[in-house]
């Protein structure tokens, strides 16, 4: 990435690639960037839960403006292709250019939100630059459940303008998102042997795109936990299905792209299984026609220990199969918005335990917490145990921001064209540190980033190259107080 411009950018990006981070675990990166602040002479400080913040004093002349927050958060989410070979505890990502993309092909590439610490990190060692007060807040934990931007203190940050840098639409600035809440769900079952004359498959579930289960939720694209179940569902109207396990789904913010279910039928029933598998599957192809061409449905010999009693095989299956997934409002304040969402993130079954999680997201606090009641109260009914945990406010849109009025202005002024303005369904951590700086102004912006949390997942060098440009100029631009 040396080759890349701004050097400045990229440099930092590569060690991001070089430093393991998936969430929760991003201490090995933060005690690195730290030790590389303070070597630069900046003030560092580590708050309670982990975050780092880093100041750096204002260009001479500069010292009456107002003080500016840049905020990114280290984590990625950390998703590879079935048969690839990656330890995202322990391995470095080794990403490829492609026709001015930046692409890792087989994992995620971690430009959600690497690019944006990069460019944080950028405004920090660029000695060319002319800036007020400015601050980086690094947050652990977003992907994951917030976890660091819930745990920020008030009064640590001295700012009162924060530039979030974690958006994927290059000359559109954000200025409100969707708030949200993990609905995790749990159930024990009864183990019985597997009957007499039955043969064990594997069916699976994959060739799915995947992607962000926010800001990709209202395209239309498959899950593969719903897909999977579906089937089962058809399967035991033809056959006398037994389920063995079931896996599917990998990240709770994430499209399900596989999953996999081992099941017992009556060997008799070999050939009608399998036509039903090839009916489905072509089912499929037709109903996600444009979206997820690519779906597959596939049987393989498998083995088994044992299976669901018949009695748990039903009502764990009939609520899962009832439970939502995908988008439940659009909304009326914002045209052409998702306002209310759910995403039937990752199942588990096996060894008599069942685990799922929903994430559900919504532009309203009260979108999402009536949508989380309506599912708790669907897996009640099916002896399921239900808790919620990690809500978060969503960011209420300030159409009259200063602080978008300026980057509106600075961008018609650096590219000579309009720029957009968007509310966005995905989760960021502004409307968290909103509610604990009441008075802090906040926009966020990025660069160009498609298939983020999916395999693929890929950034446009030109458009980082004019984020940098941007930031600059913005920093620059920043009025007295």
């Amino acid at each position: 990435m040396a080759a890349f411009e701004p050097t400045v950018v990229w440099e930092h990006f590569q060690t991001l690639c070089e430093i393991p981070r998936p969430s929760k675990h991003e201490a090995a990166l933060r005690d690195y960037l730290q030790g590389w602040a303070e070597l630069r002479g900046l003030e560092t400080v580590v708050d309670s839960v982990g975050n780092l913040i880093v100041r750096k004093a204002a260009t001479p002349g500069y010292e009456d403006r107002v003080g500016v927050v840049l905020q990114g958060h280290l984590d990625m989410v950390c998703q590879a292709n079935s048969g690839t070979v990656h330890d995202f505890f322990h391995d470095p990502i080794r990403p490829q250019l492609r026709d001015g993309w930046l692409v890792a092909e087989n994992t995620t590439l971690g430009a959600d939100n690497g690019i944006g610490v990069a460019l944080a990190l950028a405004a920090l060692s660029a000695d060319d630059m002319v800036h007020g007060p400015l601050e980086v807040l690094l947050t652990l934990d977003e992907e994951a459940g917030m976890g660091g931007a819930l745990g920020l203190a008030p009064g640590l940050l001295h700012g009162t303008m924060l530039i979030n840098i974690d958006t994927e639409e290059w000359g559109e600035f954000y200025m409100g998102c969707a708030g949200g809440i993990d609905v995790n769900v749990r159930r024990a079952y009864q183990c019985e042997a597997v009957p007499e004359g039955h043969v064990v498959q594997q069916l699976s579930v994959s060739g799915l795109h995947g992607g962000h289960s926010g800001a990709d939720i209202h395209l239309g694209r498959g899950n593969a936990n719903k897909v999977l179940i579906r089937l089962l569902r058809q399967l035991e109207s033809v056959t006398a299905l037994r389920i063995a396990s079931f896996q599917g789904g990998t990240a709770r913010n994430a499209l399900a792209r596989e999953a996999f279910a081992v099941i017992a039928h009556p060997a008799a029933d070999g050939e009608k299984v399998a036509a039903v598998l090839d009916a489905y599957q072509a089912l499929m192809r037709f109903e996600l026609a444009g979206v997820d061409d690519g779906v597959t449905i596939a049987a393989n010999v498998a083995a088994a220990g044992s299976v669901l009693a018949r009695a748990d095989q039903q009502a764990i299956f009939a609520a899962l199969h009832a439970a939502p997934h995908g988008v439940k409002r659009m909304s009326q304040r914002v045209p052409g918005v998702v306002e209310t969402s759910n995403n039937l993130g990752v199942i588990s079954i096996s060894d008599g335990k069942v685990y799922a999680n929903m994430m559900v997201r919504s532009l309203l606090d009260s979108g999402y917490l009536n949508l989380a009641g309506e599912i708790g109260d669907l897996f009640r009914l099916a002896a399921f145990t239900v808790e919620t945990e990690g809500g978060y406010p969503g960011w209420a849109p300030n159409p009259a921001s200063p602080l978008l009025a300026l980057f509106q202005q600075v961008y018609q002024r650096e590219f000579a064209a309009e720029s957009g303005v968007q509310v966005i369904h995905a989760g960021l951590e502004c409307g968290i540190i909103g509610a604990k700086y009441p008075q802090m102004d906040m926009v966020s912006f990025g660069p160009n980033i498609r298939g983020a949390h999916a395999p693929g997942e890929r950034v446009e060098l030109a458009s980082v190259a004019k984020a940098w440009q941007l930031l600059q100029a913005v920093l620059a631009a920043v009025p007295q107080r």
